[in-house]
């Protein structure tokens, strides 16, 4: 199911306009699909649009230009730290992240080192996760089985300077009844 589901969500990011819905299936597991559920009850998923960071040549703002809008949230502040590698690694997209307690560990890759004024802090499915932290290596815990994204975002205060792509991934638990 979660190469069904990335292939999924390649595909909303084309052009074409697609629809995900969520719900409980059979067993009590959230699922995803492109198609509504014969018989359940399903919502339809409104998907942020995908952030992308770009490689800054100099110290000033990026300008923002109507093919590549920059919204709000993730608009360096004026700090002057523009970073030009921001990821996360140790994440598997191309087969499921295996940890029995969802608890487990990524890593940032950044240049230059992160600044003394900045943190970093997650973004689980959208939202912020965790506590800011300046240790490029970050845990999540008790993680739910299934499909998620996740990214990372750099903080001055509670400004975002900058945040990173957001990398699609399935977490695989042991499920004991």
């Amino acid at each position: 199911m979660g190469r069904s589901l990335l292939l999924l969500l390649v595909a909303v990011a084309l052009p074409a306009a697609a629809q995900i819905y969520k719900y409980t299936d059979a067993n009590g597991n959230t699922a995803y699909s492109n198609q509504p559920p014969d018989g359940t009850a399903a919502q339809t998923v409104e998907l942020p649009p995908l952030n992308s960071v770009g490689l800054q040549q100099s110290n000033t703002l990026p300008i923002p230009t109507p093919a590549t809008p920059v919204p709000a949230t993730t608009t360096p502040a004026n700090t002057g730290a523009i970073y030009s590698t921001l990821e996360l690694t140790d994440i598997p997209t191309q087969e499921a992240l295996r940890a029995n307690n969802g608890t487990f560990t990524v890593g940032v890759k950044m240049e230059p080192r992160l600044q003394r004024q900045h943190l970093l802090r997650l973004m689980l499915d959208g939202a912020p996760y965790g506590q800011p932290s300046n240790v490029p290596r970050l845990q999540l815990v008790n993680i739910d089985r299934g499909d998620h994204t996740l990214g990372v975002q750099v903080l001055a205060g509670e400004q975002v300077v900058q945040q990173s792509p957001l990398v699609p991934f399935t977490v695989q638990r042991v499920h004991k009844p």
